[in-house]
């Protein structure tokens, strides 16, 4: 039998598990997920998503690949404006931000904070870099485009194709969270 990982938010009342490998394991550092992590590490007991250089760093998932388990009443949407065509889906038990999802996506971009300590697979690029504040020097070792790459580009397309070009979308998640 296979395990699944199981995922949590902070205080553990909403869970989920993924199965299978992720399609891309990844850093973003473009404006929008930046200003994003800053105004939803404002809300009461939020952890920042942001790391040490000011990226998010997301394990992206097929949908059909992620399940939600519990709490799914306590998720509610953030946009940076209401005109974004991406929303982030926040656990409202702890405010903590739990996935990505881009409006006609067929993946997923959970946050890496979900992960059990020793469990997140490791990072497998870094995207959007042009974004990044003047003087900012990010770690050798990992790929690190100024744009998204076309292997990032080439991975979302064969998760797609895979899915049979669905894109099915969170129907469960209810209401605003404003920070």
């Amino acid at each position: 039998m296979t395990q699944h990982p199981q995922l949590r938010c902070a205080c553990g009342q909403v869970r989920l598990e993924v199965e299978g490998k992720p399609i891309v394991n990844s850093e973003c550092y473009c404006n929008s997920c930046r200003a994003a992590g800053a105004r939803m590490a404002t809300l009461p007991s939020a952890r920042s998503v942001l790391g040490a250089h000011g990226g998010t760093h997301f394990v992206l998932y097929r949908k059909d690949r992620v399940r939600f388990l519990e709490g799914t009443e306590l998720l509610k949407e953030f946009r940076l404006t209401p005109e974004s065509t991406t929303r982030r889906i926040v656990a409202t038990c702890c405010n903590t931000p739990v996935c990505l999802e881009f409006k006609g996506g067929h993946w997923l971009s959970l946050y890496a904070g979900l992960w059990p300590e020793g469990a997140l697979p490791p990072l497998d690029l870094r995207t959007m870099t042009s974004d990044l504040p003047a003087g900012v020097v990010l770690p050798a070792g990992v790929p690190s485009g100024k744009r998204h790459q076309a292997a990032f580009f080439a991975r979302l397309l064969g998760a797609w194709i895979m899915m049979g070009f669905r894109a099915p979308r969170l129907t469960f998640v209810h209401g605003e969270v404003h920070a």
